[in-house]
């Protein structure tokens, strides 16, 4: 079977909303799921959060290796994923974000994250297919969602899905424990 990476997001932790009940569906159907802590995930650096996923997703080969970014652990999937050495490695099977940005957000604190430019054309040849998962309502996004959402689709081709509400699944001082939209996505890049 596959192994499932899933990233999470600025301030939060392997267990904390959704993650474990995404992980516990895949690995009742065989899957290998990962849901790394990142260090430091209230005051993030992006080499020390590369490194980590990184070290994650060695051992498989790419293509049986599906990542799944939450928010800023989706903008360190593709860091990942520029890195990647597709020529070598080849693709990996696919990628799903999750209210996950595509541009600066306005948080001084994750400018790093987002320098230098994406550099779009490498990223798209990483992985052989792309979803994406937003709501209408993501406050972290905000009036911006639809460019963030267009952005994943125009440069890297992603199928997206956006949901009338949802917030940033979930938005801060919320918890979301379960969300089979993101479990369906990862199917399908499967």
């Amino acid at each position: 079977m596959s192994r499932i990476v899933i990233a999470h997001g600025y301030g939060m932790s392997s267990g904390e909303h959704w993650y474990a009940s995404v992980a516990e569906e895949l690995s009742g159907e065989g899957h290998e799921v990962r849901v790394p802590d990142f260090p430091e995930p209230s005051a993030p650096d992006a080499g020390a959060w590369l490194k980590e996923l990184a070290v994650q997703v060695e051992g498989v080969p790419a293509g049986e290796t599906v990542l799944v970014g939450h928010s800023l652990g989706g903008v360190n999937v593709l860091r990942l994923l520029q890195e990647h050495d597709t020529g070598t490695e080849g693709p990996f099977a696919g990628v799903v974000f999750v209210a996950s940005m595509a541009g600066e957000v306005g948080y001084d604190a994750l400018a790093p994250f987002f320098s230098p430019e994406f550099d779009w054309v490498r990223i798209r040849a990483a992985a052989r297919g792309f979803r994406v998962l937003h709501a209408a309502d993501d406050p972290v996004t905000g009036a911006a969602t639809p460019e963030h959402v267009m952005r994943f689709v125009t440069e890297l081709g992603a199928t997206a899905t956006v949901t009338a509400s949802g917030g940033h699944f979930p938005s801060t001082g919320e918890s979301r424990l379960e969300l089979p939209d993101a479990v369906r996505l990862i199917r399908e890049v499967l």
